[in-house]
């Protein structure tokens, strides 16, 4: 491989998976909405039955809409990725001189770049809906560090699912149940709430640490060093297995 080529050839496959994605007018558009219409029924529809311990329903569920709507734009990754896999695009591209981890790299970068854009525009239509930050300088970023990790980890994920499943509408199938973790987390009520056997699962799984952080930041709330501990361990160990286990099955598809 020549020396320099995974850079540059994964930025050539960076700009055809953004150009593919300008493809699903669907995509982009659920990218725009999915935030608006969450916070929408959330704040106006269950917003007066929520009893959130004084914090107003804008202010907590936001961090929770952040982590949804991201993991919600996951399935468009897959299934584009999974296409290359599945419909001769892969072989084409094993008769060409580039750097075969370059097309997993350049579906990453262009899913990390619109998931930010996607967390940007929820942040925006949230200050619409009520949601008022306290955050500092400091607390801003390492908040966005947080969500940036989360978005890798996220990616990944996704990116291994469109190369483990063996159709593209296993793969959407599959991130769209991943989807529903969010929903099993401190989301949208605390956990405190649940019954005991949800609570725990709710507790021990990756986004409630998660959102727990970033809610505690932007809100400049009591962070406890074990919460954002825990959202750093679970983003950082998650994105590596990810990412190792997305490239092994990927070399190995591909060498058949």
């Amino acid at each position: 491989m020549r020396e320099g080529s995974l850079l540059r050839d994964s930025r050539t496959m960076f700009i055809r998976s953004l150009k593919l994605s300008f493809r699903s007018p669907s995509a982009i558009a659920l990218a725009l909405m999915m935030p608006a219409s969450i916070l929408a029924i959330f704040v106006y529809v269950f917003g007066g039955a929520m009893d959130l311990g004084g914090v107003s329903v804008a202010n907590y569920i936001v961090p929770g809409v952040i982590v949804l709507t991201i993991l919600q734009s996951t399935p468009a990754i897959s299934v584009r990725l999974n296409n290359d896999m599945t419909k001769g695009v892969i072989d084409r591209f094993r008769t060409m001189p580039i750097a075969k981890a370059s097309i997993l790299v350049g579906h990453v970068t262009a899913a990390i770049l619109q998931s930010i854009i996607t967390a940007g525009i929820a942040i925006c239509v949230s200050l619409l809906v009520g949601f008022r930050p306290q955050a500092g300088v400091t607390e801003w970023i390492i908040a966005v560090v947080i969500i940036i990790l989360y978005i890798v980890m996220a990616m990944w994920l996704a990116v291994l699912i469109g190369v483990f499943a063996k159709t593209s509408e296993e793969a959407s199938g599959y991130m769209q149940l991943i989807g529903v973790l969010p929903f099993l987390s401190s989301a949208f009520v605390p956990t405190e709430t649940m019954p005991r056997v949800l609570r725990i699962v709710a507790e021990n799984q990756p986004m409630t640490p998660i959102i727990d952080t970033v809610r505690a930041l932007l809100l400049s709330q009591h962070l406890a060093t074990s919460t954002l501990g825990m959202a750093l361990i679970w983003c950082i160990s998650l994105a590596v297995v990810f990412c190792v286990s997305a490239l092994h099955i990927y070399k190995q598809k591909a060498a058949q």
